[in-house]
């Protein structure tokens, strides 16, 4: 199996280098373009936050290495290809397979069972192939992943429960209410964790969400971005009066809602239970508030325990997951070596076939008259039986090959293409 891959990811590499390989559609464009004249191979490109991989293939072709990577990502991004030496991690053949079952099924992922990269992965297949970059190698690979991919997430419990930051936010608000329709959600403040959160809360259906924040422009912004309204921050008290569930996250260094203005709010409300996501650090509002009647407040930490708990759960299923992979990854071998090995097979077979048809046609020619039509039978049955058993030797080999990893550049089916004149 003529196949590599060769990459950078956030086990060996630091942001500061992994931010000066990353890809935009742009630059991937005109990457796979070069790909084409100065790698010679199909070659995929996975180009996400965590990870750089490039996953080469080709049939009698020379794959390139983790220098002539280096220098291409150099001469595409202006780094010294020497600063990416030290970073650079690649696998052959089998273990190139398993890399892409084990970061397609998310089991090399900063986040275990997250399953962004499974879309990423396929998303990278499509760019390759509209750059006329993939062939049937890494087609039948990437589509092969994506099965493994699909079997971890609904065979296994990797991806149980949520463990995004956003995503439990939505879980803590769905312990307090469980209808939303009649609900009002408000926002205070909101940098780039907090409209991510607001995007899973307003999936939510909520009634109203108000956005406030000490900046009318950013205030309005938001709002339009969720179908909000903007409420000015002098007006905090009655946005608080009038919310059932509040996200807050500004930079204030100390609390916005105290103790006292809690008590004002409170005693204007007519609703029952609040429940805040308060995800600001400092703390925007005070830990004391809290009495799980009134007000159910959760901080980043509260969230952060049960993330934690969630990715603990979740390794529990890697040695299932892990299990899956390797299974796969012989499965994956051995259908690729039916492919590559079947042709090769069926021209063995046509041309012994052929050969043993024209021996037996002239010894029917000598014999003719003297032998009867069965015994004539039986000797061209000898002569199939004579063909099987020379075949089943380089097949079964072939076969017990196709269960191995490649140990070297020639393979058995190179040296049967040799001996026996076999040419595409």
């Amino acid at each position: 199996m003529n196949l590599r891959m060769v990459g950078f990811s956030f086990r060996t590499t630091p942001i500061e280098i992994r931010e000066k390989l990353a890809f935009g559609p742009e630059s991937l464009r005109i990457a796979l373009e070069r790909a084409n004249s100065e790698l010679l191979c199909e070659t995929v490109l996975l180009s996400t936050c965590n990870r750089v991989e490039f996953y080469l293939a080709g049939e009698d072709v020379p794959l390139p290495g983790p220098k002539e990577i280096a220098g291409f990502l150099g001469r595409i991004h202006s780094v010294n290809p020497v600063d990416l030496e030290n970073h650079i991690y690649f696998y052959d053949g089998h273990a190139a397979v398993r890399h892409l079952f084990r970061v397609t099924g998310s089991l090399d992922s900063m986040v275990l069972g997250e399953g962004q990269i499974a879309a990423q992965a396929k998303q990278a297949l499509e760019s390759a192939r509209e750059g006329g970059c993939v062939g049937p190698m890494l087609n039948a690979l990437f589509q092969h992943a994506r099965v493994v991919a699909r079997r971890i997430r609904t065979e296994t419990g990797i991806a149980q429960g949520h463990v995004s930051v956003s995503s439990l936010a939505v879980d803590f608000v769905r312990e307090v209410f469980d209808h939303f329709a009649d609900k009002t959600v408000a926002v205070i403040g909101a940098g780039k964790m907090g409209e991510l959160t607001l995007k899973h809360l307003a999936e939510l259906k909520p009634k109203r969400i108000l956005v406030t924040n000490r900046s009318p422009e950013k205030a309005r912004a938001i709002a339009a971005g969720c179908g909000g309204q903007a409420v000015p921050f002098e007006q905090l008290d009655d946005l608080l009066v009038r919310s059932d569930i509040v996200l807050s996250t500004t930079g204030a260094n100390e609390p916005i809602v105290d103790q006292a203005r809690w008590q004002r709010v409170r005693s204007q409300r007519r609703k029952g239970t609040m429940v805040v996501i308060d995800i600001a650090v400092p703390r925007d509002f005070e830990p004391s508030l809290h009495d799980g009647e009134t007000m159910c407040l959760y901080n980043i930490d509260d969230l952060q325990k049960v993330r934690e708990a969630r990715i603990a759960e979740r390794r529990r299923h890697i040695g299932a997951a892990e299990s899956l992979v390797e299974n796969e990854v012989a499965a994956f071998g051995a259908d690729w070596s039916r492919r590559r090995n079947g042709p090769v097979i069926a021209r063995l077979t046509r041309d012994f076939e052929a050969k043993r048809k024209v021996v037996v046609e002239q010894l029917m020619q000598k014999i003719a008259g003297r032998v009867a039509s069965e015994d004539r039978a039986t000797i061209e049955g000898a002569f199939r039986l004579l063909q099987n058993q020379f075949l089943h030797g380089p097949i079964s080999a072939l076969a017990e090959e196709t269960s191995r990893p490649a140990t070297g550049q020639h393979t058995l089916l190179d040296a049967l293409r040799k001996l026996f004149r076999i040419h595409d």
